[in-house]
């Protein structure tokens, strides 16, 4: 062979071997946008490595499910009609990607929870043309966004990192940024936030996002917000964290029993092509028993199926409400409800289609105390954006309403998900990406106000509820000691995977400090004596004593209703009252005291109203002396007559003998409610004590307005002190 027959053969397989690899890389990419536009991140990822590394494919990925979540409200036009014809069958492979689909396992997958839908959402918003830019760029973007969407930050930030470096996409600043939040490291990831909010050419809905992800960021890094007394540890792989994921705890009936989701080894296979139910997700409980729990139990059929059960909630009836969705349509998850007996579940009845709406994922479902509103997440349309909370009444014959965006400040154009309402308190709980948190979901509450049937504004638990990775699934026992959450902050192979936390909550405590003043003056009295009375009457009363400056201060119990008075001699007292029974974290309880002086003379009591020539009180006027019994059981160190009078029409032994008998009748009347005889003196005094004179009512014309009311002045019935024992300075809470 000579050498230019040589020169040409080896031309030629160096030609074939480019062809061949690039035909290569090209069916590579087309698997990798497959399973990118399937939202199989994880496969997406493997195969556009392959491309950058120029390997060959293997095996594709199996990882736990996470019902990915995309926030189409602010996608462009042309890719929401792109998302909406995507199948999701991600089996189904055909073309230059049949030999990742001959290599693939169907993935498992771990839990109907969100991530961070700006994410997402933007992800397809970014959707880039491999015509327009070079192909390692485009591959190396898709890559680093896979990761991300794959909650493997480590591995996203270094790739994205390459693409901010090389200037060739705007929006790469901002995932970069998002992938550092994720990874702790908050300054960093504030300076490509703001790399990414100054350039001119910046996506304007993702420069809003990016402005609450700064303001997440410097929460993050506040070390004033951590606090330091609540204690959360991981619980043991052998009960709740067995396998791949394990998430959504919620109570069974009681504190110490739990439902929970876990995909592990025993699931329920009825599918003859699947190998095992490692990557299923089934319903379990457990029960602690002294310091244990014990060996957590598959609820098995008819609750547990292959499909995926997942997100329950026990309801008072004996029902259990829970998530069921497949591998066939991921767009779909629909809430069952399962009844039972008392000792078995019954199948599973999935609840009407106003509830599960076809087409769309309806999940994490949780009933208000009574039973009688039903609040889940879902993406329906008719949201803010993303995942929203909803709630639905629920009538006696378990009837569902339409359901109601529970709409702003609590939904936000990200995601909202796991909502709890806490049994005592009614407090909710959820999580959410869309308000500002340390990173991916994090743990909120809204404080329920039983006056006005209102939820307050969300507070962010922060940490060590919450992490820069995604939290969710808070739940709390009635008593307000423990709870528990899920979270994925602990790495695990190809990304993150829930794993079920419990915490122990900081002693709660309470307080009530406040000021005793003179009503009339404003100025402060010194040795007031201040009593917190049980309202229930098992608890002994507490007493304190005001300092100099006329202030007090007490610790009070939890789950407790008080009654408080201020008291001092000469005054009258003054009194309020408070509660902890629905109160879950701790509180310093605000309430000053004004007393009034005691008048030397007689205090008017308005409305005593009698039949005509009668002492018989009549309804009107027992209900002004109710009060008057108000006024004696909080001066109880006061003896205090009641008088009669009449105006000077009729003759005077007439208005001697009815005044007596009114004032007794009123005497009466008090001491049937409960005060002592002792401390009450009737008298009547006729019409010799008038506060307008005859003379004066003489001078006013007969019948006007003026003597009628003249003499209506002396037809009274008055309260005056005789005197009062002394209240002893009393401080029990020393």
């Amino acid at each position: 062979m000579n050498t230019k027959s040589y020169y040409f053969i080896l031309l030629f397989s160096g030609l074939f071997f480019i062809e061949s690899l690039a035909q290569s890389n090209f069916a590579k990419i087309e698997a990798a946008d497959k399973f990118y536009n399937q939202r199989d991140y994880a496969n997406a990822a493997l195969y556009y490595s392959k491309v950058i590394n120029d390997t060959n494919v293997n095996q594709s990925r199996v990882l736990p499910y996470k019902i990915q979540m995309v926030n189409l409200s602010i996608l462009p036009k042309e890719e929401k009609k792109k998302n909406q014809t995507v199948k999701n069958d991600s089996t189904s492979n055909t073309g230059k990607d049949s030999l990742a689909a001959s290599q693939r396992v169907t993935p498992v997958k771990q839990a109907p929870i969100a991530n961070d839908s700006t994410k997402k959402s933007s992800a397809s918003a970014t959707t880039v043309d491999p015509k327009k830019v070079s192909k390692y760029d485009y591959v190396l973007y898709r890559l680093g966004l896979s990761h991300l969407y794959n909650n493997d930050y480590n591995n996203a930030s270094l790739y994205l990192k390459k693409c901010v470096e090389r200037n060739i996409y705007t929006d790469a600043n901002y995932f970069y940024a998002l992938s550092l939040m994720n990874n702790k490291k908050y300054q960093e990831a504030l300076g490509a936030f703001e790399a990414f909010v100054s350039s001119p050419n910046s996506n304007d809905s993702l420069v809003k996002i990016a402005r609450k992800k700064e303001a997440g960021c410097y929460l993050g890094m506040d070390s004033a917000k951590v606090s330091r007394e609540i204690k959360v540890s991981k619980l043991d792989t052998s009960v709740f964290n067995n396998g791949n994921s394990s998430f959504a705890p919620t109570f069974y009936s009681a504190s110490n029993k739990i439902i929970f989701t876990s995909a592990r080894k025993g699931n329920i296979v009825m599918d003859p092509k699947r190998q095992d139910g490692s990557y299923l997700c089934d319903l379990y409980y457990t029960e602690k028993t002294d310091t244990s729990w014990s060996p957590a139990v598959n609820f098995r059929g008819p609750v547990n199926t292959d499909a995926h059960e997942g997100a329950a909630f026990y309801s008072e009836d004996g029902s259990i409400y829970y998530t069921r969705w497949n591998d066939v349509n991921p767009k779909e998850a629909f809430i069952y409800k399962s009844k039972s007996n008392g000792t078995m579940f019954f199948q599973g009845m999935k609840l009407a289609d106003n509830i599960n709406m076809p087409g769309y994922r309806t999940m994490q479902p949780c009933l208000s105390p009574d039973g009688k509103l039903l609040y889940f997440s879902s993406n329906r349309p008719g949201g803010m954006g993303g995942y929203d909370i909803w709630v639905s009444t629920i009538d006696e014959n378990g009837v569902t309403g339409a359901p109601k965006n529970l709409g702003a400040p609590f939904n936000t154009s990200g995601d909202e998900v796991t909502p709890f309402i806490h049994a005592i308190s009614g407090t909710l709980y959820f999580s959410s990406n869309g308000l500002a948190g340390l990173g991916g979901l994090d743990i909120f509450k809204c404080d329920f106000n039983s006056t006005d049937g209102l939820f307050g504004f969300p507070q962010n638990l922060n940490a060590p509820f919450n992490s820069s990775k995604d939290d969710a699934y808070f739940v709390l026992d009635r008593i307000s000691g423990t709870g528990f959450f899920a979270s994925d902050r602990e790495d695990c192979p190809g990304g993150n995977c829930y794993k079920i936390f419990e915490f122990m909550n900081k002693p709660i405590k309470f307080s009530l400090e406040g000021i005793v003043f003179d009503a009339q003056t404003n100025e402060p009295l010194k040795e007031a004596l201040v009593s917190i009375i049980d309202a229930h009457g098992v608890d002994e009363p507490i007493y304190v004593a005001t300092d100099d400056q006329g202030n007090y201060s007490v610790e009070l119990k939890p789950k407790m209703e008080y009654f408080l008075k201020a008291q001092k001699n000469k005054y009258f007292g003054d009194a309020g009252s408070l509660n902890t029974l629905d109160k879950t974290t701790s509180q310093v309880f605000q309430q000053d005291f004004f007393l009034n002086k005691i008048p030397a003379g007689e205090i008017a009591i308005d409305g005593i109203e009698y039949d005509f020539n009668s002492a018989k009180l009549r309804p009107k006027g027992m209900e002004n002396l109710d009060k008057l019994v108000d006024l004696l059981n909080l001066n109880d160190n006061l003896k205090v007559s009641i008088e009669a009078n009449t105006d000077s029409r009729g003759s005077d032994a007439y208005n001697l003998k009815l005044s007596i008998a009114r004032a007794q009748s009123c005497v009466d009347y008090v001491i049937s409610k409960g005060i002592k005889a002792e401390r009450l003196v009737s008298k009547g005094w006729g019409e010799t004590n008038p506060l307008v004179t005859e003379a004066e009512i003489n001078k006013m014309k007969p019948k006007s307005e003026e003597w009628e009311a003249a003499h209506q002045k002396n037809r009274r019935t008055a309260l005056k002190v005789l005197g009062e024992s002394e209240i002893k300075i009393i401080n029990s809470s020393k």
